[in-house]
């Protein structure tokens, strides 16, 4: 329990500010709690706290002072205040706890406030929504295939505008799933126009239209794949039984039976892009990209989500040394770049 009063306390400050070593009080949220157990049988919980900028785990063995309560109180989603040590090791950034409470309203005259836990997209919304829109009037040729990406944006504007891209990994933050499907897009459009340029002559010519339809369209699974709140995302029955690449192909089908002009030899095509984006069995896709379209936009896709993640990585190691350490999504140390001496 918290002593609240004494100048010998320690300070409370930000959790992505604390340094390695230190102890000090924070707010955090607790957004995973797994139970496991380690080779003896003996039972344990991996916990994972976190803030806007920093994630944190803590072992939770079933000898600490911790186990009963974090097994029968404990929840994902509530906040806390926490008295902890953080230090870092070859397994990521991990906090030894001290002391920890449940966050209350009297917290707030010490700057508990809700709003700043939870990571979104730098980007706004509703701009990055409606230059979506912009795209699919100026890029999508075809008027049916314009209906049908259209008519799926605005069916489901206000939750595409909220969700992450991701559980974890990439784009996993409010706004990361139109940041990233906007970013696609762009690549795409951008791709597009160069091999239409290259390559003339090809039969049957690259469609752009479809290019863009499939950039836009390639992750509209994950709005049933992943259940989404500001505490993060996480996997559905349909996700986990599933998976958003046919759950995808299934949205786009029966928007589709409401648009009679639309040419089936396309609808066959978008639907393909949509189950070959990710292009291996092991990535998810049934099938590989046996069409220009959907080559291009499996390229975009994958370069989208791998660069964001080399940028985080990038961003949330500030230390002097040349290599980031390999706790990033990549599994990877990537080059900083050497340090003046």
């Amino acid at each position: 329990m918290f002593v609240e009063s004494g100048s010998n306390q320690p300070e409370i400050i930000s959790l992505a500010d604390f340094e390695p070593g230190q102890m000090a009080d924070c707010f955090a949220l607790l957004s995973e709690k797994n139970a496991a157990q380690t080779r003896d049988g003996k039972p344990y919980f991996r916990v994972v706290f976190r803030d806007a900028r920093r994630e944190v785990t803590s072992m939770i063995w079933s000898d600490t002072a911790w186990f009963e309560d974090c097994d029968q109180n404990w929840q994902v989603g509530a906040f806390y205040k926490l008295r902890c040590r953080y230090f870092e090791n070859q397994y990521g950034p991990q906090i030894d706890i001290d002391k920890v409470r449940l966050v209350n309203d009297d917290d707030q005259t010490a700057g508990f406030n809700p709003d700043v836990f939870y990571p979104a997209s730098r980007f706004d919304r509703a701009e990055m929504f409606a230059e979506l829109l912009a795209i699919c009037e100026e890029h999508i040729s075809e008027i049916p295939l314009r209906q049908l990406v259209v008519r799926l944006l605005e069916d489901h504007a206000e939750e595409l505008q909220s969700m992450s891209a991701a559980a974890r990994n990439h784009h996993a933050f409010i706004g990361g799933y139109l940041e990233h499907v906007l970013s696609v897009t762009k690549t795409g459009i951008y791709l597009a126009d160069k091999y239409r340029e290259y390559y003339p002559d090809m039969q049957s010519p690259l469609s752009k239209s479809l290019v863009v339809a499939g950039t836009i369209l390639h992750d509209i699974g994950k709005q049933t794949e992943l259940r989404h709140d500001p505490a993060g995302a996480s996997y559905t029955p349909e996700g986990r039984l599933i998976g958003h690449i046919l759950l995808g192909r299934d949205i786009v089908r029966d928007k589709a039976r409401e648009i009679e002009e639309l040419d089936a030899e396309t609808l066959l095509r978008l639907e393909h892009i949509i189950v070959s984006h990710q292009n291996l069995p092991e990535w998810g896709s049934p099938v590989a990209p046996h069409t220009p379209e959907a080559l291009l936009v499996h390229y975009a896709d994958d370069i989208d989500a791998k660069f964001q993640m080399m940028a985080a990585a990038l961003m949330a190691d500030d230390s002097d040394e040349p290599f980031t350490s390999r706790q990033n999504p990549l599994r990877r140390q990537i080059f900083r770049g050497l340090s003046e001496s």
